[in-house]
């Protein structure tokens, strides 16, 4: 692959899966609240009314925080939990406001939230730097975030995909062609793969894998989406093609599917990490940008003719408008047309790389074989040396 860096897909630490998040609060509207996000994150909480010291004398020691006597409900110098679950242990812990100082002086730690009500408090900052908060969640405002946060506990965060969108800088320029052979190429090197199928006016990528008639959910099963996507179950409930999971349109009446379900669909996708592919439509409107603001990479698909590369520019110019790292691919060479350097040099964009024309491949397609198949191929060998500098970039290794 010629030309620039590689992506710069954000990093972040692990968090355990199936975690249980620590609550601790004496706010009854408060903890109704916090329960009520848990539900909607899928988690289900430890709950403490007051922090036991150490030794555990005379303090609440049962996960309702009913236990009786108050007698060890005190600052704390190493705080334990109910269960086997305590300030140190919890993957996440939420505290109340009414709690911020009896928690005061326990050990620092990552994942430690103040949340509260009241926006106009002066001194909450200061209450959230004395235990060691990351954040302070004011609610409602913040409920959203909070759900996410608590969601990453249960699903396990991770690393995100390394997420690759693919759009053609004309018709037939074969975007959809080198996307399909992007995802095959991962997922047979080993990559946990999706596939999203974002142009709801194209053939289908089903449809190229071979897969029209499989089981598994499509985009109008989704359109109604809100709010965040499980990672796991969207990759459950999709087709599984030839070792990846994609995500298409079905044969009926056009849906049309918001940007807010664009964007938690997407999201879940990057969530479950890996690796995704986005085959993107030439037009940008508000649903597309949602996907382009999630992606690390765009591929500019661009035959080597000049009326070609005229069509692209504004396409280019539209896509560079949300995305932040955009390159260029070069099908071709194209009698009597432009080398794959001038190409990139007309748009003002990085030269990805050149994709020879591969002699068979539409009547391969035609007889039911996936593009990138034939692993000695031109597009195979492109989208193999593409991932190799891609997700080594990824992690740490220069291209």
């Amino acid at each position: 692959m010629a030309g620039g860096g590689g992506p710069n897909p954000g990093a972040g630490g692990h968090v355990a899966a199936g975690g249980r998040p620590l609550i601790i609060t004496e706010d009854p509207l408060l903890l109704d609240d916090l329960l009520r996000l848990c539900a909607a994150a899928g988690a289900e909480p430890h709950v403490q009314h007051a922090v036991p010291e150490q030794s555990g004398a005379g303090g609440d020691e049962r996960g309702d925080g009913s236990g009786g006597g108050g007698a060890g409900v005190v600052g704390v110098a190493g705080v334990v939990g109910v269960v086997g679950v305590g300030w140190e242990s919890a993957p996440l812990v939420l505290v109340g406001d009414d709690a911020a100082r009896r928690v005061r002086g326990a050990p620092r730690r990552d994942g430690v939230f103040l949340v509260g009500r009241d926006l106009d408090d002066p001194h909450v900052w200061q209450r959230a730097l004395e235990i060691g908060a990351e954040e302070v969640l004011t609610l409602p405002d913040a409920e959203n975030r909070l759900v996410d946060r608590i969601a990453d506990v249960v699903e396990g965060a991770g690393r995100p995909a390394l997420t690759v969108g693919v759009i053609g800088g004309s018709g037939g320029a074969g975007a959809s062609t080198l996307a399909c052979a992007l995802a095959l190429r991962a997922a047979r090197a080993g990559e946990r793969t999706i596939l999203i199928d974002g142009d709801p006016l194209g053939g289908g990528m089903d449809v190229l894998l071979g897969g029209e008639t499989a089981e598994g959910l499509r985009w109008p099963d989704f359109a109604a989406s809100r709010g965040r996507v499980g990672a796991g179950a969207l990759a459950e409930s999709l087709p599984e093609l030839h070792a990846l999971r994609v995500l298409s349109w079905d044969r009926g009446d056009r849906v049309v599917v918001p940007p807010a379900a664009m964007r938690s669909v997407v999201a879940a996708a990057r969530r479950r990490g890996g690796v995704v592919v986005v085959d993107l439509p030439r037009r940008v409107d508000e649903a597309v940008a949602e996907v382009l603001a999630q992606l690390d990479l765009v591929l500019l698909v661009v035959r080597g003719e000049l009326r070609a590369v005229a069509a692209a520019g504004r396409v280019a110019a539209g896509v560079r408008m949300v995305s932040r790292d955009v390159r260029v691919v070069v099908r071709g060479p194209a009698p009597g047309g432009l080398d794959a350097e001038a190409v990139a040099g007309l748009l003002g964009v990085p030269l990805a790389g050149e994709v020879p024309v591969e002699v068979g491949l539409p009547g391969r397609v035609a007889e039911g074989e996936p593009p990138g198949s034939h692993g000695r191929g031109a597009l195979a060998r492109f989208c193999d040396g593409f991932w190799q500098r891609a997700l080594g970039s990824a992690q740490g290794v220069s291209v």
